[in-house]
């Protein structure tokens, strides 16, 4: 064979492939689409280390009052006693949660979850 022959071979394909190809093209996309992942999916993820915040409130103050601060001062927030905790993930708002203690430690009961656009 030579490349005259390899040449026409090519010619004959892709006159062929248009037609199998952009069916197959078609089919791919919406099969994807069905595939839901499911928590093995994210295995490989699993171990990796996240920093995650429950933030009961914020202050603002300047260098000087800060420097004077000193045990039993109170640092007034600016969230009411009842309002829900943010929950950040690497510095992403993920959820809001109320404060619970459990045998002497603080944690956060998850309230509502926030959904994000990914745009």
């Amino acid at each position: 064979m030579n490349d005259h022959d390899t040449l026409d071979q090519d010619a004959q394909l892709s006159q062929l492939a248009p037609t199998q190809f952009d069916n197959d093209v078609a089919e791919e996309p919406e099969a994807a689409a069905d595939v839901q992942p499911t928590a093995n999916d994210l295995h490989a993820v699993f171990d990796v280390p996240v920093r995650v915040q429950a933030v009961l409130g914020r202050a603002r103050m300047n260098i000087g009052t800060l420097l004077r601060l000193k045990t039993g001062d109170v640092v007034e927030l600016d969230r009411r006693v009842g309002e829900p905790a943010d929950i950040f993930v690497n510095n992403r708002l993920i959820a809001r949660g109320e404060v619970v203690l459990i045998d002497g430690t603080l944690g956060v009961t998850l309230t509502e979850i926030i959904h994000q656009d990914r745009s």
